[in-house]
Formats: structure tokens, C-alpha cells, sequence
């Protein structure tokens, strides 16, 4: 850990110059309190850094959540053993999953499932509950409901250190969360230059607790964030399904974490209640378990938070990035990522070199700077990996 100034403290070892002036500007407005965290897996983000926790009082900054609102992570271990999960026909499987998860930007089901019809029907009470209409953003958000999207998003089979078998994927509220996030991120910047409000960056604008218009935000990112949190829970059902099919055994799941490592809530700190946004970081409070996924070829870690006060009880959620997308395409090609994800299945295109493992921070760099933020219970291995183009 290492204090940068009374309003930014820091646990990144890797931080570049850009990342760190992009934080002491987030940490400057005024209603930041006490201070801002970085976490180990800092990167550039728009408008705020990517893995940073952002305590703010009577006051939030919709770009500081995120565009992704309620991204995050969902595992679940089940009584299999690697040595003969890896006698399967593993192709099969992935195909299986491809088949069931529409996967990539704008890829959604046709007709709802049983299980996705009882969760949309939940979101749809609490929408009226909430008094808005979700269709306002997406018409189709019911059919989005478990659907992975692209980028980093994806759906794994994993071994642990004991050669359990491991389900974890990655993804958030999709097209409809976006959609939120940009209304409520465009909102907030018209209400600065309404009001001649300076800001060091336009993505920096906020919305002010006590006005219509944040508790419309307050709302609709609550219902974001649902919906992230049933999306993987639909993803992790078919997910489940698949892995049954393949194995001819139905499994028996003895732990399952879903956590969120893109959204805002209201925690006290240092004495005050605050609004805790944490954007690209995860809920790391005393004995709650978590997930920190590493970039595809690399360990993933189930953890437990170990309540670190000045880290706001929080941790990192993954890597983060080291080389841009368009970066990491000039500098990588397919050779090259074939022989890291030796040993995985996987589907060998070229629409994946963004996601290179070295396109990241390591994983193991990143864990050493959370030693005092988290406690590893343990490691995942990937044998199946699933993403979208």
C-alpha cells in the first residue's frame, strides 16, 4: 500500500503515469470521502480509473460506476474431479455451451426459457416497483437475459488445486444496463454545463442526492444490477445443464459466489455513510467470498476478504488491462495465443487476440499487491473456455 496524497491511496505496483493522473483527478472532488482506492489491477478508464473504489457523499458519478453497470463474476464448484472431467469430449462441450449462451455484442435468445421467464418476471415487478419502464432502454431486455456479450466476458470449466471441477463466467447487465449507464452519464454531464459547473473532465460530472434526477439514477442502477446478478445466474442454470449432459450426472453444486465488481452502494466508512462505487473492484469485506478472474490462459482465484479498512473493504476484480484492444491486435497474432492456451479447449480465431494473456497485467503480480486485501481459498485452471467474438 502506499499513500499518494491524503485523497488517493494506492496498491498497485504496476501504475502507469497516465492511470495515476487519471485517479488524483477522480480523488479531487470534493464530495470524495475519506479517500480514493486504487486496487492492484488499476488501468485507464473513461472517465474514472478502471479498479478503483470511490467513496462519495450526497453525490455520485454515473461514469465512475461504469457503462457495464452490475459486471461481474459467478462460480460454482461441483463434485467432479479434473483427471476424469478431461476424459470427456471436451469440444463437445464448448460446442454444447455455444449452442445454449448466445454469445458476442448484440447476440440475444429467440424465446425465453422457463428459468428466464421467472426472472424476468422478478425484474418486471421490481421495474414497476422502481416506476420505470426497462423497455424506455432495450425493447428486447427480456431477451437479453442470459446472454454473455464480448470483450472480456466468458464462460469457463476449471480445475482447482485439489482437481475439483470448477463452472465461472463473467458478464453484466448487457445492451439494457448500457443503455441506463449512457441516459444517466449524459444527464449528469448536461446538468454541469447547465449549471457552469468546472470539472477536470467532463466524464467527471455527478448527480446530486436529494434531486429528481439521482433518485431516478439510484433506481435504475439498482435494477441494473439485478439484472446483472439473475443474468449470470440464468448463464450459470444452462451452464450447469451442459456439464450434466457431458458427464451423464447431474451435479451437485457445494459452493456457489456470485459478486459484482461493477456498481454502487451505500456502506458506511470512517465514520460516514457514503456511496461506495466500486469500478473494477470487488466487495472484499471480512469472510465475503469473491472472485478475481485472471485474462483467458491464466489462473482465476476464489477469495475471501480479510475487511481491510483504508482499501474501503475492497479488492481487485481481475488483471487489468496492459495494452489496449487495438494495441494487443498489432502486437499479437494467433500462433502466439495458440501455444499459450495449450491444454484448453478453446475456439482458435483470431477474434480473440485483444484477450491475449499478456494483453493483461499478470495475474500473479496483481494477487502478490492484494495480499493484505484478500485471502486465496483457491486457484482455477481453465480447461474449457468459452468467449464471444
Amino acid at each position: 500500500m502506499e499513500r499518494l496524497n491524503d485523497r488517493l491511496v494506492n496498491w498497485a505496483s504496476i501504475l502507469d503515469e497516465k492511470t495515476r493522473r487519471q485517479a488524483e483527478q477522480t480523488a479531487s472532488m470534493p464530495f470524495v470521502f475519506p479517500h480514493l482506492a486504487l486496487m492492484p489491477d488499476a488501468h485507464l478508464g473513461k472517465g474514472a480509473t478502471v479498479g478503483s473504489v470511490i467513496p462519495t457523499d450526497r453525490a455520485i458519478i454515473p461514469a465512475a460506476v461504469g457503462v457495464d453497470i452490475g459486471c461481474g463474476m459467478i462460480a460454482t464448484r461441483t463434485q467432479f474431479a479434473g483427471a476424469e472431467f478431461r476424459r470427456l469430449d471436451l469440444r463437445a462441450l464448448r460446442e454444447d455451451i455455444e449452442g445454449s449462451i448466445p454469445l458476442s455484442a448484440g447476440k440475444y435468445n429467440q424465446t425465453l426459457s422457463e428459468t428466464a421467464n421467472k426472472r424476468v418476471q422478478e425484474l418486471g415487478a421490481l421495474a414497476e416497483k422502481a416506476g420505470f419502464d426497462a423497455a424506455r432502454y432495450a425493447a428486447n431486455w427480456t431477451l437479453q437475459l442470459g446472454s454473455l456479450g464480448s470483450g472480456n466476458h466468458f464462460i469457463e470449466v476449471c480445475v482447482d488445486e485439489a482437481d475439483r471441477v470448477w463452472l465461472f463466467l463473467h458478464s453484466g447487465s448487457r445492451g439494457v444496463g448500457n443503455k441506463i449507464a449512457q441516459a444517466h452519464i449524459a444527464k449528469a454531464r448536461a446538468t454541469a454545463e447547465r449549471y457552469w459547473i468546472a470539472l477536470p473532465d467532463p466524464d467527471l460530472a455527478y448527480l446530486v442526492e436529494g434531486t429528481p434526477d439521482f433518485d431516478r439514477y439510484i433506481a435504475e442502477l439498482r435494477w441494473a444490477q439485478h439484472f446483472a446478478l439473475l443474468n449470470r445466474e440464468e448463464m450459470m442454470d444452462r451452464l450447469v445443464a451442459a456439464v450434466e449432459k457431458a458427464a451423464g450426472a447431474p451435479v451437485e453444486e457445494s459452493l456457489r459466489v456470485n459478486c459484482h465488481h461493477n456498481y454502487t452502494t451505500r456502506e458506511r466508512h470512517f465514520g460516514r455513510e457514503v456511496w461506495l462505487s466500486r469500478k473494477g473492484a470487488i466487495d472484499a469485506s471480512l469472510g465475503t467470498w469473491g472472485l478475481i478472474p485472471g485474462s483467458m490462459g491464466a489462473a482465476s482465484y476464489v477469495v475471501q476478504g480479510k475487511g481491510n479498512p483504508v482499501s474501503l473493504h475492497s479488492s481487485p476484480h481481475g488483471a487489468g488491462r496492459n495494452y489496449s484492444r487495438s494495441a494487443a491486435r498489432r502486437r499479437f497474432d494467433l500462433a502466439d495465443l495458440t501455444a499459450r492456451m495449450d491444454g484448453i479447449e478453446w475456439r482458435r480465431t483470431e477474434a480473440f487476440l485483444d484477450e491475449h494473456p499478456d494483453a493483461y497485467k499478470s495475474i500473479d503480480v496483481v494477487m502478490a499487491d492484494a495480499a493484505d486485501l484478500v485471502e486465496v481459498r483457491h486457484t482455477l485452471r481453465q480447461i474449457v473456455n468459452v468467449k464471444g467474438d
